[in-house]
């Protein structure tokens, strides 16, 4: 049974047993404390912490998942993996534990011929948490299941929490006995490898208190509903119907293997380190395309850093199995069409996914020609120093600034003779990690500080937003924090958060910046608003100071925002929309939304591109967004369904997270695209778009910023006052301006170049005179001196060695010449083979002069240059010059 099958057969099991189909949330975490989705539970957090009432009693889902902690293990073992698929189905105090487990039997032991997955039953082994006697009652009253087929174990295998304070309870798993080639009898309690678990059953019924680990921890109580969460992986089911002996023999990693085989010539089964690096290259593109579709994009933070690590250790792998060419886009093709099954997206966006792609395996080529280069430089110290040890801290360096894979670093050391200080490496990554789960957990202990505000939203429910339709409008204070705590009342001068059962004020979102403007009380208090947020879902948190009076919680209040900031993020809002038109339009579909930032009268957009956009194409962009404005096209918005917003060809941005019902702008009948902001109501009303230009702000991402409407006409104003006083000058049009600026600026280079030569002509004159006058030193003939001030380095080196050949080759000599420029002093000294002879050396002598100068300096035996931060130094380092010439010999 194919990996799409299994997939097809879960969703339509729940569905027709009454559960909601949730589609797979995109990998990109909707929650501050995750970069992407590590389980198929996450979507769902908000409804089991109760931040948000679950708008359905039962839903089911195969959510994408990344977990990448263990990510130096993959391929090192069959078990681990970075992508996977995590079959679920969740009951919001409905069914609990005997519909759960009934569900799950029926699931897994129905024929296949009746939707099921047909496993035999005598192979199915269950664990139970220790003292959870009614799960182990139904599994053996209800089910049927043999006592001895049932086993119990403790807290860190059968008990399950997120780790902070909140619900938890214990967990069933069930599992399936692969046969004696896989290890000895005795069920899971005893070897995991033959008894796989494929199924796990979470009862959420009790709430946790603080504590670390698995195991450390109280429980407070029981939940007021009893909750169900379950997560089956797909990938090891696939594993078992499909009778293969590992996750990398399954269909959708088997075909990446045999495509990475087909590119290097290298077969699978040959040897255990070539089997080593084709898991790691199928694991990896597959979890890397699917980055890519979800919208990361290679970066050295965050998700885009897992993203650029796997991508690279793929490519790492693929060198050392032998490929010499680009193989990114092969394998991409096989995982496109592979998932393309699963997720139909994939082939959509196919092009985008592509050249993000290419883009990152071309820059590491380039990355990995760097690496090298710095690599032979390490190992040749490591040499001239007597070592045979590549230190730790090089091996890091690599590893952490150029994305150097440590086996690469490893392999490369021993060819030239050289091993290296793993444990140093180790301890510096260690280090590293330890300082991420730090950061982690400190972020983990952010959901206490939530809890005023889920308190909030339990009381007095969501915050209406009236802000679509007005800018102003009566409300009541719901909720009231000064300095982060819940308080009854606030005082002139408190800084303060206030919760309003209805507001105008937008919260920033999707890009949006928030409005700003005053809540007034009757009482005559005013809060100055400054920030308006959303720190859980539904509840609107305005940020201000309390400029008047006293502000006391239940009290009616009068909201009124900023109307003039608010019309300019608008105008800005809706220009972004018709900028991402319009560059799709010239680029194609690849240049997605990758991110974006509308404030007062100005927007910034980041696309997808893996080149810089030349500036004719810009050009033609900006054009077509003005002309659109000229057709004073309406702005409309439209609640409903994903489905009916799909059908009607609106953009999604991506990272954002959507629901059932979407709200999708529509202008004229040029853009469509989910959004939730506020805009325009006509084109006209934005006035001018003015792109300033593009860059990029990493591996194939570009950002575009731009003015909107009247901060738009006064940068215009600007630059018409720069061009008329240049035409004054020039005396010429504003269309010759080009040509005459650039032949000013060729005269002037010329001019400069004229400059130099008589410079250097006139410093080399000097040459004759400087050797003539050389200074006799113990039988060495030494020129040193100070030329005039602002001689360029070269031209002082260009006239050292002029002076060093116009002495006799039979004779020692030395020349150190000094200068001064832009107020720090420079020396260049240079040896002739009789001086060197004599054990005169150019470096020593540079050191010397360069210490007087209070600086430092070195080179070869015969040239050398320093300089010091000393100009007023230099007749002493002339004179330290002459003393160490005359100790020498």
């Amino acid at each position: 049974m194919e990996s799409a099958e299994i997939r097809r057969r879960w969703l339509r099991f729940f569905e027709e047993r009454g559960h909601t189909v949730v589609p797979s949330a995109s990998l990109i975490a909707d929650d501050p404390t995750l970069l992407l989705v590590p389980a198929g539970m996450v979507p769902f957090k908000p409804y089991f912490l109760g931040e948000v009432k679950p708008p359905f009693a039962t839903a089911t889902s195969v959510q994408k998942c990344v977990r990448t902690p263990d990510i130096e293990e993959v391929g090192k073992t069959t078990r681990h993996g970075t992508f996977f698929q995590m079959c679920g189905n969740f009951s919001f105090g409905d069914y609990f534990k005997e519909g759960a487990i009934k569900y799950a039997w029926e699931l897994l032991t129905g024929s296949q011929a009746d939707g099921g997955f047909g496993l035999d039953p005598e192979k199915l082994w269950i664990t139970v948490y220790l003292d959870d006697d009614e799960a182990e009652r139904i599994w053996r009253e209800v089910v049927g299941v043999p006592a001895e087929r049932i086993q119990r174990l403790g807290k860190k295998e059968n008990y399950w929490s997120m780790g902070v304070p909140g619900p938890c309870g214990p967990c069933s798993e069930i599992n399936y006995d692969r046969g004696p080639s896989f290890g000895v009898e005795g069920g899971p309690a005893v070897n995991d490898e033959r008894y796989v678990e494929i199924w796990n059953l979470v009862f959420m019924q009790y709430e946790r208190g603080a504590g670390t680990g698995k195991e450390d921890f109280e429980i407070l109580g029981d939940l007021p509903s009893q909750n169900i969460d379950t997560g089956l992986g797909l990938e090891r089911l696939a594993m078992i119907l499909q009778d293969v002996r590992n996750m990398y023999e399954t269909d959708t990693l088997r075909v990446v293997i045999d495509k990475a085989t087909e590119l290097t010539g290298v077969r699978y089964g040959a040897a255990d380190g070539s089997d080593v690096s084709l898991r790691v290259v199928a694991d990896h593109m597959r979890t890397a395309t699917m980055l890519i579709g979800d919208g990361v994009t290679p970066g050295n933070e965050g998700r885009g850093y897992v993203l650029r690590r796997i991508m690279r250790r793929a490519i790492r792998n693929m060198r050392l199995l032998g490929a010499g060419g680009l193989v990114v886009g092969e394998l991409l093709d096989v995982v496109i069409r592979t998932m393309g099954q699963q997720y139909p997206e994939l082939l959509e966006d196919r092009r985008r996914i592509e050249t993000v792609a290419l883009a990152e395996e071309a820059a590491f080529v380039k990355t990995l020609k760097a690496g090298t280069n710095i690599l032979d430089t390490a190992v040749t110290e490591t040499k001239a120093s007597g070592g045979a040890v590549l230190a730790g801290d090089k091996a890091f360096l690599l590893h952490d600034t150029w994305g150097f894979p440590i086996d690469l670093t490893l392999e490369m050391a021993a060819e030239q003779g050289l091993s290296v200080d793993e444990d140093g490496f180790r301890r510096l990554m260690k280090e590293q990690r330890e300082r991420a789960k730090a950061d982690a957990q400190a972020k983990k202990h952010g959901h206490a500080d939530l809890s005023a505000y889920r308190a909030v939203a339990d009381t007095a429910g969501a915050t209406e937003f009236t802000g679509y339709s007005s800018t102003e409008g009566e409300s009541s204070i719901v909720g009231l924090l000064v300095n982060g705590a819940p308080a009854p009342a606030a005082h002139e001068g408190d800084e303060v958060e206030v919760v309003l059962d209805r507001t105008p004020f937008y919260a920033e979102g999707g890009g949006q910046l928030a409005d700003t403007g005053r809540i007034r009380l009757d009482s005559g208090a005013v809060v100055e608003i400054r920030d308006v947020q959303q720190p859980v879902p539904g509840v609107t948190v305005h940020k201000g100071v309390v400029q008047v009076g006293e502000v006391v919680l239940g009290s009616a209040a009068y909201a009124a925002i900023d109307v003039t900031r608010r019309r300019a993020i608008a105008r800005a809002h809706s220009a972004t929309h018709l900028t991402h038109q319009a560059l799709r339009d010239a680029l194609g579909p690849t240049a997605a939304q990758a991110g974006s930032e509308n404030s007062p009268g100005r927007f910034r957009f980041d696309f997808g591109s893996p080149a810089a956009v030349p500036g004719a194409v810009l050009t033609d962009v900006e054009q077509k967004i003005n002309e659109v404005l000229s057709r004073e096209l309406d702005v409309h918005a439209e609640v409903m369904s994903m489905e009916d917003a799909k059908k009607q060809g609106a953009i999604a941005e991506f990272g954002e997270k959507y629901g059932d019902r979407v709200r999708v702008v529509t202008i004229g009948d040029f853009s469509k695209e989910l959004c939730g902001g506020t805009h325009v109501h006509n084109t006209a009303q934005l006035g001018l778009v003015k792109l300033l230009g593009e860059s990029s702000i990493g591996s194939g991402v570009r950002r575009v910023e731009a003015l909107v409407g009247v901060d738009a006409y006064k940068f215009l104003a600007r630059e018409h006052t720069v061009v008329s006083q240049l035409t004054e000058l020039v005396k010429g049009r504003p269309e010759e301006l080009p040509e005459k600026i650039s032949g000013v600026l060729a005269k002037l280079k010329d001019a400069e170049k004229e400059i130099e030569k008589f410079r250097a002509e006139k410093v080399l004159q000097a040459a004759a005179g400087l050797a003539a006058g050389a200074k006799d030193v113990h039988g060495v003939a030494l020129a040193a001196g100070q030329v005039p001030d602002g001689t360029s380095a070269d031209d002082l080196r260009k006239l050292v060695l002029d002076v060093r050949g116009r002495i006799p080759g039979d004779r020692a000599a030395v020349v150190a010449l000094f200068t001064v420029a832009n107020g720090r002093p420079v020396t260049v000294i240079a040896t002739n083979e009789a001086a060197r002879e004599r054990g005169i050396k150019a470096g020593e002598l540079v050191r010397a002069a360069a210490k007087t100068l209070g600086g430092g300096g070195g080179g070869k035996p015969d040239v050398a240059q320093g300089g010091g931060q000393h100009a007023a130094a230099v007749p002493e380092a002339i004179e330290a010059v002459e003393r160490l010439v005359a100790e020498t010999v």
